[in-house]
């Protein structure tokens, strides 16, 4: 797909869920997070695209930027569809809470895993999902 030197995949098809996951992976990888790290942000990236693919009911991205601070390095992934929105947020956030008949854990299990999460979403707009994950420079 060659998403990988861009900053940008499309997601619009379950493989593409594929393709951001394994970008992330070497993306993370090379900015120098640590194994676990990087199973933490693949497994939301994971999460957040499979959402995109099921509920926007359109296609989406993802974007994503290397962050530098002093000490740390960090990830940002940006996730943005034209789908019908989220209706009520805090309890999309909660554990549990499902509309696609699944274990609920989507929402509530990304913000667990990453340091930083923000949504923002307006009916029948879209949904933006804001997620990052630092890391200590080696």
């Amino acid at each position: 797909m060659g998403c990988e030197n861009t900053g940008e995949c499309h997601i619009g098809s379950e493989g593409d869920i594929v393709t951001c996951r394994k970008v992330i992976r070497n993306v993370a990888t090379a900015a120098g997070f640590g194994m676990t790290d990087v199973t933490r942000i693949v497994t939301a990236v994971s999460e957040l695209a499979r959402n995109v693919y099921v509920h926007a009911e359109s296609t989406g991205m993802m974007r994503w930027n290397i962050l530098q601070q002093p000490g740390k390095v960090g990830i940002e992934l940006i996730f943005e569809d034209q789908g019908k929105g989220i209706a009520d947020i805090d309890q999309a956030m909660e554990a549990g809470f499902t509309t696609a008949n699944s274990m609920g854990m989507g929402l509530s299990g990304v913000k667990r895993l990453m340091d930083e999460m923000l949504i923002s979403s307006e009916l029948g707009v879209g949904t933006t999902v804001r997620v990052v994950k630092w890391g200590r420079i080696k």
